[in-house]
C-alpha cells in the first residue's frame, strides 16, 4: 500500500512533534467488518507514529477486544484513543478521534498529540477554575464533515 504521507509532510510532522515532552500512546481500534476507512486510519497512525520515539501505538479490534473497546468508551470505529504513557501506566484523558483524520483534521490529530505529550490543555487559569466547580460529567463531542 503506498504511503499517505510524502516526504515533507513527515519532515513537518517529525519537526513539530520534536516538541514532545512526554510518551503518549496512541490505541487504534477497527473492525474487520463495515469499516471503510479502518485500513487507511490504522495506517496514517502507523505512520505518524514512527515519526517520534516519543509515540507509542496499539491496535486492537473493536469486536475481538470488547472488554478494552468498553473501557475506553470506543462505540464506533475507526477510532483513535490518543493517552499518556509513564512508563506502563496509560492515562485516559477522554480524548478520542472518530473517523480518519485526514484533511484540516490532520492538524488537529498533531495538536491533540502535542497537548498530551505536553500534559497541558492550554486551558486559562480562569477556565481551569470553572471546570472544577462542574458536578456532572460532561461529554463534549465534535463533528466534522468532509468537504
Amino acid at each position: 500500500m503506498p504511503e499517505l504521507l510524502n516526504e515533507q509532510i513527515k519532515g513537518q510532522v517529525k519537526e513539530a512533534l520534536g516538541q514532545m515532552q512526554h510518551p503518549v500512546q496512541v490505541l487504534f481500534f477497527g473492525s474487520k467488518e463495515n469499516c471503510d476507512y479502518c485500513a487507511d486510519t490504522r495506517q496514517l497512525a502507523e505512520e505518524v507514529c514512527t515519526l517520534s520515539d516519543q509515540l507509542g501505538l496499539s491496535v486492537y479490534d473493536i469486536q475481538a477486544d470488547a472488554a478494552l473497546a468498553t473501557q475506553y468508551h470506543v462505540d464506533k470505529t475507526p477510532c483513535l484513543v490518543i493517552a499518556a504513557k509513564d512508563g506502563e501506566t496509560i492515562s485516559d484523558f477522554g480524548i478520542r478521534i472518530a473517523g480518519i483524520p485526514g484533511g484540516y483534521d490532520f492538524s488537529a490529530f498533531i495538536q491533540i498529540l502535542l497537548l498530551v505529550a505536553n500534559r497541558d490543555s492550554g486551558l486559562s487559569e480562569q477556565t481551569r477554575q470553572a471546570l472544577k466547580s462542574l458536578k456532572a460529567p460532561v461529554d463534549l463531542q465534535v463533528f466534522v464533515t468532509p468537504t
